[in-house]
């Protein structure tokens, strides 16, 4: 692990700050810079992890870039999504088919994607895949203004089920996924849900900004949680 030379940082504190307020200051520097060694060593022990299952090539709907656009409808495989990448990132949005409304914590990790993607692209391929039919889920991406990111509907397919994004009862799961391409083969290769195994809670709060914002502030993020009726641009009617 990485340790922090007191007599050599740079300073993180305005000139006058009392030496108490400076002292707590560089022993917090030092648990940031442990933390920060952590997490790649996590990310490194994750690059290592042996080849997942060979997974089928699942047909998804799909409508056009334009999200004001109903139609045309189309067929899109699982591995058409790499495009010219060998890995693709799927984020797997909770929208049971049933409801009128994604699940709001979900909608924000989606609106933070949505204003990456083009970074995104640059290295890896990534879609939005969630279990509500078709039209349902493009007139709410279109609500929140998900513009340019792939949104593509898994409605009467395996695929939420088999990859354990949906429960035996039929309840959506939010979570992250990899999978790489290896010919005409899709190899799935990681999977990091909200909750972890133990149902732990905040399992992909690293993915969004927001709650790393939030833990700068002096109470941290408290008991916040979001809700969709605040966020949505609804750019088009």
């Amino acid at each position: 692990m990485g340790e922090v030379d007191a007599a050599a940082m740079e300073p993180m504190w305005p000139e006058g700050a009392s030496e108490e307020y400076i002292a707590a200051r560089i022993e917090l520097a030092k648990a940031e810079r442990t933390l920060r060694d952590q997490i790649e060593d996590v990310a490194a022990a994750r690059r290592q992890v042996p080849p997942g299952l060979v997974v089928d090539d699942y047909s998804f709907a799909e409508g056009p870039a334009d999200l004001g656009r109903p139609e045309p409808i189309r067929t899109t495989r699982l591995r058409e999504l790499f495009g010219e990448h060998d890995t693709l990132v799927v984020y797997h949005l909770m929208f049971h088919p049933d409801d009128d409304a994604a699940c709001p914590m979900c909608s924000l990790w989606v609106d933070g994607f949505q204003g990456v993607a083009h970074h995104l692209g640059q290295r890896t391929s990534f879609a939005v895949i969630a279990k509500a039919p078709l039209p349902k889920l493009r007139g709410w991406a279109l609500r929140r203004g998900w513009d340019g990111l792939r949104i593509l509907s898994s409605y009467d397919t395996t695929f939420n089920a088999d990859l354990n994004a949906e429960r035996p009862n039929g309840d959506q799961r939010p979570m992250i996924s990899v999978f790489t391409a290896e010919g005409d083969r899709v190899r799935h290769f990681y999977t990091l849900p909200a909750n972890f195994h133990d149902d732990a809670q905040r399992g992909i709060d690293l993915l969004s900004p927001v709650w790393n914002v939030l833990d700068l502030l002096p109470a941290g993020r408290g008991e916040w949680y979001a809700e969709n009726h605040y966020a949505g641009r609804e750019r088009r009617a």
